[in-house]
């Protein structure tokens, strides 16, 4: 079940009615911001603990970025050329030429000096119980007894790259998490101070500020234009191997966080075959034109050519308020919602503990809402089928996502409902996404 960030995973009304794609039932997402996963990372089960009946859920590992110092097929595009398959009427597409056998090397040698190496610290406390800490308990437990090792570093290697010729410098916001320094390595050798401007948990998208001038800076692209097929080159620092290029195609666009296995998250995802691994994080993913598309984000684990990349139109619009606020505002309704089918429809009809009964058959069917919230406050009802939001359509609980994400916090904001057979109008105000 989809959910409007509330930060609770929703109830399951019946065995599907989670609305998970397949993909999502059985992958384990891995953040890039480290050389390795570490052994302590936080496990979070997607929607919860499954019933019986339900899908088998998503387990996503979230890569903190340290480690403990101790241990479907689009049309061919304009001008490409096709063969016939002898004794068959289908022809196959191949790929358009290039102006220059060595285009990817001259779009690196162009946008390379802009990618930068981001190492990040950070200083945490051992778990030691504080009783053990206690000296006196020695002389009953002896050697058995657990020692405090007082503090420890933690390290982790991301990439990112320039934007402006005066330092600022994008990147994803799980390598900064929690760290108490910063160093940013150019290509050139050049190492600098990072200041964190701003991070967004929820886009995974930082920003950093390194006092310099004169920089090498990317080129950015529009990155609604893109489409399946098309070359992609991905540069980074994955697993510390410094300025690593690698090359491949867009393989999707449009995957949902949900799709993806990452419901907290707002943001819909490239999806590419060029190979990424940890440290390639926060790096730039490319086009032909050498002009950034994406930031290198994550990879599901133990899969091989299938790598997430959060579009640049994306990154833009959360950075540029992270640089001018430090912080973010994403639109918050309150809400937990589920796509209706014909089976999810009989198994809440024949359910005598669900206050509410269903007669469509399809749509966004709001299956909880949290109290106090700007939905409840805008008189949204569990059991509501949202049909239209600002008079435009809506075909699932990702469309609505993106509906509220693209509105405003305090404006308000219509919703075309389906109620009692009847449909209807409500105006809410969204509220500011509550921390999580």
């Amino acid at each position: 079940m989809e959910k409007d960030e509330s930060g609770r995973a929703p109830e399951r009304a019946s065995g599907r009615a989670s609305g998970y794609s397949p993909v999502a039932k059985s992958l384990a997402l891995m953040l890039l911001g480290a050389g390795i996963v570490t052994a302590g990372g936080q496990v979070f089960n997607a929607g919860g603990q499954p019933s019986t009946n339900a899908p088998a859920t998503t387990e996503v590992f979230w890569d903190n970025g340290f480690w403990n110092n101790n241990s479907e097929a689009p049309a061919p595009e304009a001008g490409a050329q096709t063969a016939q398959v002898p004794g068959q009427g289908t022809p196959l597409a191949i790929a358009p030429s290039v102006s220059s056998p060595n285009v990817i090397a001259d779009i690196v040698r162009e946008v390379g000096p802009s990618v930068v190496r981001i190492d990040a610290a950070r200083t945490v406390q051992n778990n030691v119980p504080p009783i053990f800490q206690d000296p006196r308990l020695r002389q009953f437990f002896g050697d058995s007894m657990p020692t405090p090792r007082g503090e420890q570093v933690r390290r982790g290697v991301g990439s990112g790259f320039i934007t402006s010729a005066d330092g600022q410098i994008i990147t994803n916001a799980h390598v900064v998490a929690g760290a108490d320094q910063v160093d940013v390595t150019l290509k050139d050798g050049r190492s600098y101070t990072g200041r964190v401007m701003g991070a967004d948990s929820v886009t995974d998208i930082a920003v950093i500020k390194i006092e310099a001038s004169d920089l090498p800076t990317v080129a950015l692209s529009n990155s609604d234009e893109i489409q399946p097929g098309e070359w992609a080159i991905a540069i980074g620092n994955p697993l510390g191997l410094d300025s690593t290029v690698t090359a491949g195609i867009v393989s999707a666009t449009g995957r949902s966080s949900r799709d993806v296995g990452v419901p907290d998250k707002r943001v819909d995802f490239i999806q590419t075959d060029a190979a990424i691994n940890p440290g390639n994080s926060g790096g730039p993913l490319l086009n032909l034109n050498g002009e950034v598309i994406g930031v290198n984000t994550a990879i599901i684990q133990g899969a091989q050519g299938i790598g997430f990349a959060i579009p640049i139109n994306t990154v833009q619009r959360i950075s540029s308020q992270l640089i001018q606020n430090g912080r973010v505002e994403h639109a918050y309704l309150g809400i937990q919602m589920v796509n209706l089918t014909p089976e999810l429809k009989q198994n809440i009809n024949s359910n005598p503990n669900r206050p509410f009964s269903v007669e469509a058959e399809s749509g966004v069917l709001i299956g909880r809402v949290m109290p106090n919230s700007p939905a409840a406050q805008g008189g949204l009802r569990e059991g509501d089928i949202i049909v239209a939001i600002e008079g435009q359509p809506v075909r699932d609980s990702s469309t609505v996502q993106q509906a509220v994400e693209r509105s405003t916090v305090g404006q308000n904001l219509s919703l075309t409902l389906r109620r009692d057979g009847r449909e209807q109008t409500v105006t809410v105000r969204p509220g500011n996404l509550p921390s999580q």
